[in-house]
């Protein structure tokens, strides 16, 4: 018996392997067939956006740039306006600072709901969608009846032009080469900086040639509606997993055969971990993470500086120097120039540094922490702008000393920006000019998150508490605070080259160890 069993059971064990292996042969053979009718993209398709024309995709690199500047330059817009709408409704200082801060919220929702959709849907469904709600909300604040409606209808906007916000520059990556992308991405930087400072010079002469306050934000819906128009009529989609989709259910219809597909079709996440993902996943890596709760310190630090001289330059040029609102507008001029300044020295100097370094490193990516090298250039500038500003901000000495503090407080903001602490991802990380996309590649995405949303929490929550600083430090001390923080934080930059190599080492999530 103990040997029939044996035999049968060999017998058994001969057939299953038998049937195993004819199971594989088949599956091998309906995979090899299926994959014969997947959807992939040539070197001379004509529909991959890498193919398209230089002066198609400069055309599109500069129309996402104008619907970046049109989402920030909302985000400002309401500065010049602030005593007239504060007069007619009886508003505290901190009640009417809310009409930034509010629009600002709205971006640290933003990208974690139109991010995800961007890659499940496309990028021209949600730029057309975030869009026209984003108009919409324009209207709605022009015809707000009441402070606390306006307010809703601020937040609205904030969190619905993040949607352009975002995907502009995911744009960028889909359309442009290594070789180009970084150019685009130094000349497209300037458009989240620009709108800001645009924002007070119009709103400003508006209010200076008596136009009611209410006529701004239909500017703002004028505004909104012309670049939507240049949404639907000129953009086209540029994500390639969405085009080779739209390929496969042409060639579906076309073919009359049901088997073609592409990779996204096929892509079936839960929504539970799509969710964790989106939500819980980015902070639990920022709290896991020493080295990106560092840069996330200091680029909020930085960004939220921008959005505290919202309400610095009325306390100084408004009422210390007697300014009309357009011409306290005009002060952030060298605020623009600075940024325009950084913006030049990136394209002539930063991007063929670069080269050279990936040159130097060979097969090897570049280390992340060769990008911190021009903070140590930005750092400084913030507290000597912010010192400046401070000590040359008394009515009795001429606006010209502490308006062109600006300029190297623009400088910094985009060296800081263009060195490695911002979020623009590239395709590898050898090429890639970002400090966080290269520490963390494996979880860029979630990196990225954690780094905008705690930079806009920075933007909207530092004019809040800008009146009360300056009531109770006066025009000089106000300012000088804020310098001494930079200063504290100057060594940030220095640790994180010095020890970063170790640091990624030691990390959980940081798979690049150069």
């Amino acid at each position: 018996m103990p040997s029939s069993m044996n035999l049968d059971l060999e017998r058994q064990t001969s057939q299953q392997q038998e049937a195993s292996l004819l199971d594989s042969d088949a599956n091998r053979e309906d995979k090899e067939k299926d994959s014969s009718f997947r959807v992939a993209s040539g070197a001379e398709d004509t529909e991959n956006p890498l193919n398209w024309g230089r002066a198609k995709r400069w055309y599109l690199t500069f129309a996402g740039g104008l619907l970046t500047l049109n989402a920030t330059f909302a985000s400002s817009a309401p500065t010049g306006y602030m005593q007239e709408i504060m007069q007619e409704w009886h508003m505290g200082s901190e009640l009417a600072a809310l009409l930034i801060s509010l629009f600002v919220t709205g971006y640290c929702i933003g990208p974690l709901l139109w991010g995800p959709l961007s890659e499940q849907y496309g990028r021209r469904p949600i730029f057309i969608v975030s869009f026209f709600v984003y108009a919409c909300m324009q209207m709605a604040c022009a015809l707000a009846p009441s402070p606390a409606t306006l307010l809703v209808f601020r937040f609205l906007g904030g969190t619905f032009a993040a949607g352009p916000l975002t995907n502009s520059a995911a744009i960028l990556a889909d359309i442009w080469d290594t070789s180009t992308r970084g150019k685009a991405m130094m000349i497209f930087t300037l458009a989240p900086f620009t709108g800001p400072a645009v924002g007070p010079l119009v709103s400003g002469y508006m209010q200076t040639a008596g136009v009611p306050w209410r006529w701004l934000f239909w500017v703002l819906a004028i505004f909104a509606g012309a670049c939507f128009v240049v949404i639907v009529f000129t953009m086209p989609e540029t994500y390639p997993r969405t085009i080779l989709a739209q390929k496969a259910a042409r060639m579906r219809k076309e073919m009359g055969d049901s088997r073609y597909w592409a990779p996204i079709e096929r892509v079936n996440i839960h929504w539970k971990v799509r969710v964790s993902n989106i939500l819980a996943r980015p902070f639990k890596i920022l709290f896991q993470e020493p080295m990106l709760i560092a840069i996330a310190l200091y680029m909020s630090f930085v960004f939220g500086c921008v959005y505290l001289l919202f309400e610095a330059y009325p306390i100084v040029f408004t009422i210390g120097h007697r300014f009309s609102s357009g011409a306290s507008g005009l002060m952030f001029v060298p605020f623009f120039l600075g940024c325009f300044t950084a913006v030049l020295a990136g394209l002539f100097y930063l991007n063929p540094r670069y080269r050279r370094q990936m040159i130097e490193y060979s097969a090897l990516p570049v280390p992340p922490e060769r990008r911190l090298e021009m903070a140590y250039v930005g750092g400084p500038m913030i507290v000597i702008a912010f010192l400046w500003f401070g000590w040359t901000s008394d009515s009795n000495i001429s606006f010209w000393a502490s308006m062109m503090s600006g300029v190297p407080l623009g400088v910094d903001v985009i060296l800081i920006f263009l060195n490695g602490l911002d979020s623009i991802c590239l395709s590898r990380p050898r090429y890639s000019t970002i400090q966080v996309v290269d520490a963390y590649l494996m979880v860029a995405a979630s990196a990225l998150v954690c780094n905008t949303v705690a930079r806009s929490l920075a933007a909207a929550g530092f004019p809040l508490f800008a009146n009360q600083m300056y009531d109770r430090l006066g025009t000089k001390w106000a300012p000088s605070l804020v310098g001494l923080i930079a200063l504290g934080m100057l060594p940030i930059s220095f640790v994180l080259a010095r020890y970063g190599a170790g640091l990624r080492a030691r990390s959980k999530h940081a798979p690049t160890k150069y």
